[in-house]
């Protein structure tokens, strides 16, 4: 046994935690506003797309997250973060394989068509990966790690929601009325 002997004690009040809250949720909108002029600058019109998706995404996670009443928590946030990300990273993967479909000699409908086909298998496989991640967490974790867990499993669902079925019926809406132009 070993004697313990205190060297300093603070006292941390409630504001602290609602503070990083607040910053959490910036850098959270921070993020989200980067990604999304990053993705209209490189991609255009297919840019713009992904944006609309991607809020879609964050919509439907806040709707679950109050349907499921959980709490806002720093470790949530960083599953909301995650899923801005893993939002984008479906589309850019779709994206770059209409890209080649369409410089193949396809015409624009069938490059997005051929393109969401063959992405589909990769998309697919990292979120079931991270799926499997989230729930083992979500076993083996306790308290905020269990609050990331749920938030990053809703998060692939409404993005992978985003990415197959929100963005291929806007890119199909916006690219019949261009008419094989340039992707």
């Amino acid at each position: 046994p070993v004697r313990v002997e205190v060297l300093e004690n603070r006292s941390v009040g409630p504001t602290l935690g609602a503070d990083s809250i607040n910053s959490g949720v910036k850098s959270g909108l921070v993020g989200a506003a980067l990604v999304a002029v990053f993705m209209l600058i490189y991609y255009g019109v297919l840019g713009l797309a992904a944006d609309i998706a991607m809020g879609i995404s964050l919509l439907l996670l806040m709707a679950c997250m109050v349907l499921l009443k959980t709490t806002l928590t720093l470790p949530g946030i960083g599953g909301i973060i995650l899923t801005i990300g893993m939002a984008v990273d479906g589309n850019i993967l779709i994206y770059e394989r209409m890209k080649e479909e369409y410089r193949s000699g396809k015409t624009t409908i069938a490059a997005l068509d051929s393109g969401f086909r063959k992405a589909l298998w990769v998309i697919l496989d990292s979120n079931i990966t991270t799926l499997i991640a989230a729930a083992v967490l979500f076993y083996f974790g306790a308290g905020p790690v269990r609050g990331f867990a749920v938030t990053l499993s809703l998060g692939v669902v409404t993005a992978m929601f985003g990415n197959l079925v929100v963005t291929r019926t806007l890119l199909h809406i916006m690219l019949s009325q261009r008419k094989n132009t340039a992707l």
